[in-house]
């Protein structure tokens, strides 16, 4: 286990190197910058604003000096904000963009592996058919189309929710909603197809004719082993809800890292755009590592190379 935690730590640092490359180069190649506006400064202003943050130098000198910075923890400041530290900035709007994104999660995961799992149980039966016409829609429409409805519906024509916000408990449930959909509908699904499979397996059979409950049966032997493919898609999920939460926030006004991210690539904020896609890489691949560990928890028999 600790040679292959170490495997991955050293492949997460490649992985971050390549990101971080990747994202400074090719923001460069966008025409702008951060100093070009409606009101564009003069040309001396300019050259003496572009030599504060470094940006005079040549591109392999910035990239090169950048490199040098982030090997010591330093993320740099922004540049729109006014000289703020983007450790800061991050550590400001995460928590918000995690509190979202991980209500939406636990309730992607009460509510699609019972369903998934109900599913199953009523195979072919109008329950059966009712839930799976449900996962079916809820994969099928894109989060935007399901935040723009809640947002005309309950904040609008009906005005029961807030549209704008996350200063109460009634300000999450739209924007929870928008992001728990299609994944409560995806795993509700390969909940359903993996009890199916387990169902049919030797050893269930073999504990339904020991004479064990169907209780004891269902939840001791099949459940468990029917998890497999849901943490698999632990990983995913995080990504889909951390790329996901930057349309939701943008729609509702989420103060999150979604929104900052965004505006970010509009101002053409180079340190911030690096600091955020850096942070965010990191912290996927910290929960796809978190994700392989869990199998080990799940199921004693796999084995780490």
């Amino acid at each position: 286990m600790t040679i292959y935690i170490v495997k991955r730590l050293g492949l997460a640092l490649l992985t971050i190197w390549m990101v971080a490359t990747l994202t400074f180069f090719l923001m460069n190649l966008v025409p702008g910058g951060p100093f070009l506006a409606e009101n564009a400064p003069s040309a001396s202003i300019l050259k003496a604003m572009e030599a504060k943050y470094g940006l005079d130098k040549p591109l392999i000198v910035q990239y090169k000096n950048y490199l040098l910075r982030l090997a010591q923890g330093d993320l740099g400041v922004s540049i729109k904000k006014k000289g703020r530290d983007i450790a800061d900035i991050v550590g400001e709007k995460f928590p918000v963009s995690a509190r979202v994104g991980g209500v939406a999660i636990v309730v992607s995961l009460v509510t699609g592996i019972p369903l998934g799992a109900i599913s199953a149980l009523k195979r072919g039966k109008w329950q059966d058919n009712l839930l799976r016409f449900i996962f079916t829609r809820g994969i099928a429409v894109p989060g935007f189309v399901v935040a723009t409805t809640l947002l005309i519906l309950l904040g609008v024509k009906l005005p029961l929710l807030p549209t704008v916000g996350l200063t109460s408990p009634a300000h999450y449930i739209m924007p929870v909603i928008t992001l728990s959909l299609y994944p409560m509908a995806y795993m509700a699904r390969l909940m359903r197809s993996s009890m199916l499979d387990v169902l049919g397996q030797d050893y269930i059979r073999t504990a339904r004719a020991k004479g064990l409950s169907g209780r004891v049966v269902l939840f001791k032997h099949a459940l468990r082993n029917s998890l497999i493919p849901i943490i698999t898609y632990l990983g995913p999920l995080i990504a889909y809800i951390l790329t996901g939460s930057f349309i939701v926030e943008k729609i509702f006004t989420i103060p999150g890292l979604g929104g900052e991210f965004i505006s970010s690539i509009n101002n053409r904020d180079y340190p911030l755009i690096m600091g955020t896609t850096i942070f965010l890489a990191a912290f996927l691949i910290l929960m796809n590592l978190v994700v392989d560990i869990l199998y080990k928890v799940v199921d004693p028999r796999i084995k780490f190379d």
